[in-house]
């Protein structure tokens, strides 16, 4: 015969355990989320970090240096009311004065110094590269919004209606992939410029201007349909998790369980997808205002400035680099930045 087993029971057994034991048979740690796990993980990626810092500093530069510089982005230097132009505040290169800021300079008076020169109109260039840089971030952040909200909802329809609404919208998706893009921005914003140009004299809409108005109708009409595709492709793998079908057992509209269930799940592929999308945006912005379809003068944005460059690019190349240099650093920090929220956030790149 085996040994006997002894089945009864001990009251001590059931004892709730001291913090001493706990600590031996639990390994601690602190309470957290995805969401800080994947700041954690962003946190230690040093090239997204130095690329946030530089977005950072580009961003308050280009809000805060305006309220206090001397001069304006607009105002020229030369020219004085009842007075004759003076060519001398013209073409100065950089960090040198002109003859009458020289004679001022003699008589006592302190002169800020124009730290990139002044361009052919005489209007100080630094104050015009940060105003420029203002106008392109800020166009990219508008026209990244625009695009996510279009695409966010589209998307979502798309991959939680399914059947004919998906097809529809699906064939529609691939027929403005078809289209070649360029072409039909510029197509695109020669049209609108025409059209809704008359249309703004008079409204709170005249001073952004016809192409500015114009670019962001192009984003709506072409620039959806990569984060529909996105949005559709998460849906469609979370359209048949337990907690939808539990909700629709339960009564829920389609509306709600998108809204609360749905997107919430893949909150974090939208934000990458449309940090992704705002150097996408300043880009196509950039080369829109250097074909002379973007902002209108006398307002600067950065393409707009390295078109003007042209002119003097044998004499004064300076114009056409430093915007040039400004717009590379902004997309590229905004790419690598993202490309870390993409590493960070993923739970596919992190096993």
């Amino acid at each position: 015969m085996g040994e006997k087993i002894n089945y009864s029971l001990n009251s001590q057994d059931f004892e709730p355990a001291d913090e001493s034991e706990k600590e031996y048979m639990v390994k601690m740690r602190p309470q957290t989320t995805a969401f800080k796990d994947g700041i954690r993980r962003l946190r230690k990626n040093r090239v997204a970090m130095v690329s946030f810092v530089i977005i950072v500093i580009i961003t308050l530069s280009a809000l805060i240096i305006p309220a206090f510089w001397p001069y304006k982005y607009e105002a020229m230097l030369g020219m004085n009311p009842g007075k004759p132009v003076d060519p001398s505040f013209q073409n100065l290169s950089p960090m040198t004065y002109s003859t009458t800021e020289l004679a001022r300079m003699e008589a006592g008076e302190k002169i800020f110094p124009h730290l990139f020169g002044t361009d052919s109109a005489g209007r100080d260039y630094f104050i015009r590269v940060v105003y420029g840089t203002r106008i392109s971030l800020a166009v990219g952040f508008f026209a990244s919004l625009i695009v996510l909200m279009i695409g966010l909802l589209v998307g979502a329809i798309s991959g939680y209606a399914g059947g004919k609404v998906d097809l529809i919208i699906m064939r529609i998706v691939d027929i403005i992939y078809s289209l070649p893009d360029m072409l039909m921005v510029i197509l695109l914003a020669t049209v609108l410029k025409t059209v809704i140009g008359d249309s703004l004299e008079g409204t709170a809409l005249a001073r952004i201007g016809a192409n500015i108005i114009s670019l962001f109708i192009v984003f709506a009409l072409l620039y959806w349909v990569s984060m529909a595709r996105l949005v559709r492709g998460q849906i469609l793998s979370l359209r048949e998790q337990e907690y939808v079908l539990a909700a629709q057992a339960a009564g829920a509209g389609g509306g709600w369980i998108i809204t609360r269930h749905l997107i919430p799940n893949c909150i974090s592929v939208i934000v990458i997808s449309t940090a992704l999308q705002i150097p996408s945006a300043i880009f196509t912005e950039s080369y829109l205002s250097f074909l002379g379809l973007g902002v209108n003068a006398p307002m600067p944005s950065l393409g707009s400035l390295a078109s003007d460059a042209l002119n003097g690019i044998t004499s004064y190349p300076y114009r056409l680099v430093i915007p040039a240099i400004v717009i590379s650093l902004i997309v590229l920090s905004l790419n690598l930045f993202g490309d870390g929220l993409r590493d960070a956030f993923d739970p596919k790149l992190n096993g």
